[in-house]
């Protein structure tokens, strides 16, 4: 069973665009830094970037309730490092996530369990690192 997600974007002007997830759902602005763009939003990097926390921080918690297990409040934060390759274009290097429980690790049943599966739940880092085909039209 496949599914498709669509997110529509519209420049407003230069670099800052309106991002359209769809019906009922809020929009938000994209826009890149200074000097191209105004800095009026995050920029696709740090889109990427939260959107691969916010996959990895979900399937931690899924995990952790398939064990019953009550986490606290999970915060997570995402650091992307963007540098150039070989032909001097920038490219996005690597993701750090760091993911924080709102409770003691020793105070959760199945820890280490729940640690060395939760990772295969999440649909965009998973997919991020196999690489994804992209097709362009």
């Amino acid at each position: 069973m496949s599914e498709q997600v669509t997110v529509t974007i519209r420049q407003q002007e230069k670099y800052r665009f309106e991002v359209d997830f769809g019906e009922g759902m809020s929009t938000m602005i994209a826009d890149e830094p200074p000097p191209l763009g105004g800095g009026e939003g995050p920029a696709p990097s740090q889109v990427l970037a939260a959107a691969a926390a916010n996959c990895l921080t979900a399937s931690l918690l899924f995990a952790l309730t398939k064990f019953k297990q009550d986490p606290g409040t999970l915060t997570a934060s995402a650091t992307c490092t963007v540098d150039r390759n070989a032909e001097k274009r920038l490219r996005i290097q690597n993701i750090d996530v760091a993911i924080t429980l709102g409770r003691k690790g020793s105070e959760l049943e199945h820890l280490d369990r729940i640690l060395g599966q939760f990772e295969a739940f999440c649909t965009v880092s998973q997919s991020l690192q196999d690489g994804i085909p992209i097709a362009v039209t």
